[in-house]
């Protein structure tokens, strides 16, 4: 199913979702592949959005978890996921822990949650509860500046379900402030 080809039917029909993650820091030194239980959990993501009917952008799609990043120069690759941003009712990034208790390191998803945030998009982190040590204060708080749901990482990998309820969850919210704001 493409960008332009949403499903009418599931619990997410309609919806547009942004899922993101790293790229570049999660693609093996190698150059021959991407770290596999971060390739599994954004994939397990993304095919669940697209199960339940939502329509998924995806840079992991397009660039085949970076075997084609490479074929992608910096302004595109800005100018689509912006373009993504504003388009989706709902910001998903899967922020991975390392061994060593740090966020791996995906620049262009914290960006992204900068824009998602000014932009008023709800978002549903996945990441390991609570937040690490080294996660900044701004992720550890944007709650107070934005609608964001967390799920734990692990929880998600047992429950991929839980993303289908979060995503519901945001986009209600979502509505009912909209009304409440054509109300006042």
């Amino acid at each position: 199913m493409s960008e332009n080809s949403p499903r009418t039917t599931g619990l997410l029909a309609g919806l547009d979702v942004f899922v993101g993650g790293p790229i570049q820091h999660a693609i093996l030194d190698n150059g021959n592949g991407f770290v596999s239980h971060l390739q599994d959990a954004i994939t397990t993501a993304i095919d669940l959005v697209k199960e339940n009917g939502a329509n998924v952008f995806s840079a992991h799609v397009v660039e085949k978890f970076g075997a084609e990043t490479a074929a992608f120069t910096p302004e595109q690759v800005s100018v689509r996921d912006f373009r993504w941003m504003k388009k989706c009712d709902v910001f998903v990034p899967v922020l991975p822990v390392l061994d060593d208790e740090t966020l791996r390191r995906t620049d262009g998803t914290h960006v992204e949650l900068g824009w998602a945030t000014a932009l008023g998009r709800p978002i549903v982190i996945i990441t390991k509860q609570p937040f690490v040590d080294s996660a900044s204060h701004l992720l550890k708080g944007l709650h107070r500046v934005g609608a964001v749901q967390v799920i734990d990482f692990d929880e998600f990998t047992e429950k991929p379900s839980l993303l289908v309820d979060a995503v519901l969850a945001a986009t209600d919210n979502q509505r009912e402030a909209i009304g409440a704001s054509l109300v006042a």
